[in-house]
């Protein structure tokens, strides 16, 4: 049965949320992995870094052999071998000798420091096989040395259930043993735009007609995500043909986005189609813009009605759907950061409903500041283009005055950055 009250932005999307499960684990390529949240904990196959080996191009030394050595009274050593990347030196370093090793090449035993070859001098020879090495600091007792296992050691975690697999964790998996991973799977979200007025882009717009760029701007927002979109035809305002596309998009998606067609109008034929194929649980929030938005179930996939006006839908979809959608592909921080600023002009509103405006927020002198980025209308997109932010301004208060501190939905960040 649907709730005709008004309810708040906090109870909407709380409901939002109950509705939604974290997907199920599917095994993709580490590349594929980016962005994404591991379904279990992964292990190394080995011990990382899997030998001693040198942190920098120099000399493998016994550092004993240096005690003595400084400006006045320098040590000359020869070298007897010249170890590159990849090789091995099978015998030990002899006291009283050196070896030219490369970073990444395994230290000989016996090498108790390596001293980087900026830090030594050419006494005689090329630097390598033969030559002669003059010292004058004593260096630190395993210094530029890379120890077996410094990173892990095979069959520890390397990587937990639950984190967000990232550029350096895409390195860790490679390093130990791991071309694919489990991770949770990335919902389908089917997109519908209704209304018999849309064309699409490549048409030019006649006789009352607009283009259809909901679809796409909502595209854009489910990639940016992390979530699959998927494009249906435009919804004309047709009771059957919004069944018969809704019943599609339920069948082959995991949610369900539409635009346009919740309100009360004689062609608006969201909200009884979604009573008749499954449930509605609200149809407005306390919120402008976008006040009614519509939340139901067909079958076990959640759907979410969103308003026509383009900035209207922005919005609903940053506050309600995003978060969602996360929550399915396993994120455990699902809104985004909020960061208090100082505004820099008066906002008019009236009292009653929470607004969401588009700002731009930036740091000047140590403090948090932001403006509003351009005409407010619904209709309009451009302030939230030029924008960074949602300037919340709360219920009951109008108008909010130039230096008010105020909540800033922060979408140049992701959820759980502060």
């Amino acid at each position: 049965m649907s709730d005709e009250r008004i309810i708040s932005v906090e109870e909407a999307r709380d409901l939002v949320l109950s509705l939604a499960e974290r997907l199920e684990p599917e095994e993709v390529s580490i590349l594929d992995a980016l962005g994404r949240v591991l379904a279990e904990d992964v292990k190394s196959d080995i011990d990382v870094s899997p030998f001693d080996n040198s942190a920098m191009d120099g000399f493998a030394v016994v550092r004993d052999d240096l005690l003595s050595a400084s400006d006045e009274a320098p040590v000359d050593l020869p070298v007897v071998e010249h170890i590159g990347a990849g090789a091995m030196w099978e015998n030990p370093l002899a006291p009283g000798t050196v070896v030219r090793i490369m970073t990444g090449a395994p230290i000989p035993e016996g090498t108790t420091a390596v001293v980087k070859v900026e830090d030594t001098e050419l006494v005689s020879g090329e630097g390598s096989i033969g030559s002669v090495i003059r010292f004058t600091k004593v260096p630190e007792e395993g210094h530029h040395i890379r120890r077996r296992g410094e990173e892990v050691f095979a069959g520890q975690v390397v990587l937990a259930q639950g984190e967000v697999v990232g550029p350096a964790a895409v390195g860790l998996l490679a390093s130990t043993g791991h071309s694919t991973v489990s991770v949770y799977r990335r919902p389908r979200v089917a997109i519908l735009a209704t209304g018999s007025e849309l064309v699409e882009i490549d048409e030019v717009p006649t006789g009352g007609m607009i283009r259809n760029s909901n679809s796409y701007s909502l595209a854009a927002q489910v990639l940016a995500a992390g979530a699959i979109p998927v494009r249906y035809p435009i919804v004309v305002d047709e009771y059957e043909a919004t069944k018969e596309l809704f019943t599609k998009a339920a069948a082959e998606c995991d949610f369900i986005a539409t635009s346009g067609g919740v309100s009360v109008g004689d062609f608006d034929f969201v909200k009884p189609v979604l009573e008749e194929l499954g449930t509605m649980y609200f149809c407005k929030v306390n919120m402008r813009p976008g006040n009614p938005q519509t939340l139901g179930k067909i079958g076990d996939v959640p759907f979410f009605g969103l308003p026509g006006n383009p900035t209207s839908t922005y919005v609903g979809f940053e506050t309600f759907v995003r978060p969602t959608l996360k929550k399915m592909m396993g994120f455990s921080e699902v809104v985004r950061p909020i960061t208090k600023a100082r505004l820099l002009s008066e906002a008019k509103k009236r009292q009653g409903r929470r607004y969401y405006l588009r700002g731009r927020i930036e740091k000047v002198d140590g403090e948090y500041v932001v403006e509003l980025s351009g005409n407010q209308s619904s209709a309009l997109l451009t302030s939230a283009h030029r924008g960074n932010c949602f300037v919340v301004l709360p219920e009951g208060v109008a108008p909010i005055a130039a230096g008010t501190l105020v909540d800033c939905v922060r979408l140049d960040m992701e959820e759980g950055v502060s």
